[in-house]
């Protein structure tokens, strides 16, 4: 039996086509994923990520907790709202999930995991509190909507009345609680916007309201083109408990440089085995995941790859063996036929503008 979130009505409503997602009904389109694509990109786009799920943080013990939990450190919050990217690990130095941190107030966090490692991560979590003062608390009373693009935030002040007295002057990577709603500059296509989490019975509402100021209904396939060409990894496809965040794009979200010891530090003191680079296929084709990938240095493999709808072209993530950079020709083995490739420095795409020569 599939889960289902609080807008899936809404979602059969509108004629959405439906998939399994990690065990949830999602929409993955509406009609035209390509329209979707470019409606976030030009003017603003909603999408349901209810299935995510909200985990709270509290007690005495709640920041040692997530110091040793977390691979970013905490202490960077340091005023409400602040929120941060970061990766939980295993001992090895795997990826257990992707997640944003954010502080509430004085020893109340909260925590935004994938759907598809929801279960294992509050399982992790709940394992590595023993003999600490802190709450683990699982939030599926709440939905969550992302509205990005850049005319996103003027459509969820028109949706949410008075929030932008609070949410106007916030800076990207904070939060605002408002009412019982927690309005997040934060997303996951390159935009700006805000992803909202509120109760699930007052999703529906919500929805409806945001579609009544003009933000277009967007699914999975949009959402996947969007943070491709933003270069943002996709769990399970780009790091996982076998990869380390180091040959997955994500040093910059790894506090090696301080003291604070943390689940998986040691292990990855080792450095990085391989280089994680953009590849923007030259000649006709598609990149997709698992491709074998011929370089001068050996090989490597695409692990995320489609059809950027901005560039007009194919584009993927790799990785390569060590010493790959940015500028060099690669082949790409699609369909038992060598296509050429460049190798370029992620993102393609921010605010709507290429970032990459095609």
């Amino acid at each position: 039996m599939l889960k289902h979130t609080p807008l899936n009505a809404m979602h059969h409503a509108s004629g959405a086509r439906m998939v399994d997602f990690g065990g949830w009904e999602m929409p993955l389109h509406y009609g035209s994923q390509i329209e979707e694509h470019h409606a976030v990109r030009r003017n603003a786009g909603m999408f349901d990520v209810s299935h995510m799920l909200s985990i709270d943080i509290g007690g005495k013990d709640a920041k040692p907790f997530l110091l040793r939990l977390l691979a970013n450190d905490v202490e960077k919050l340091t005023t409400p709202g602040r929120a941060l990217y970061t990766c939980m690990l295993t001992e090895k130095g795997g990826v257990i999930d992707d997640l944003i941190a954010y502080v509430l107030s004085a020893n109340r966090y909260r925590l935004v995991v994938n759907a598809s490692t929801a279960d294992k991560d509050v399982a992790w979590m709940q394992s590595q509190s023993t003999g600490m003062q802190v709450t683990i608390t699982p939030r599926r009373d709440l939905a969550m909507v992302a509205v990005q693009g850049p005319n996103a935030r003027v459509k969820v002040w028109q949706a949410i009345r008075g929030s932008e007295a609070v949410s106007a002057p916030m800076r990207p990577f904070n939060a605002v609680e408002f009412g019982d709603q927690l309005i997040a500059r934060t997303g996951y296509t390159g935009e700006d916007g805000f992803e909202i989490t509120l109760p699930a019975q007052n999703a529906a509402s919500f929805w409806q309201r945001l579609a009544e100021a003009g933000v277009a209904p967007a699914g999975l396939g949009a959402r996947d083109t969007l943070r491709l060409e933003a270069g943002m990894n996709l769990y399970g496809n780009d790091m996982d408990e076998n990869v380390s965040p180091l040959d997955a794009g994500l040093a910059w979200t790894i506090d090696l440089t301080g003291p604070r010891e943390f689940v998986g530090k040691t292990a990855l003191k080792v450095g990085p085995k391989r280089e994680f680079l953009g590849l923007l296929l030259t000649d006709r084709g598609v990149l997709r995941a698992h491709q074998l990938v011929r370089t001068a240095r050996g090989e490597g493999e695409i692990t995320s790859g489609g059809f950027s709808p901005t560039l007009n072209q194919s584009i993927a993530f790799a990785r390569l063996p060590k010493g790959a950079v940015p500028g060099e020709t690669v082949q790409v083995n699609v369909r038992e036929k060598w296509l050429n490739a460049n190798t370029v420095k992620l993102p393609f795409v921010r605010h709507g503008k290429p970032l990459v020569s095609v």
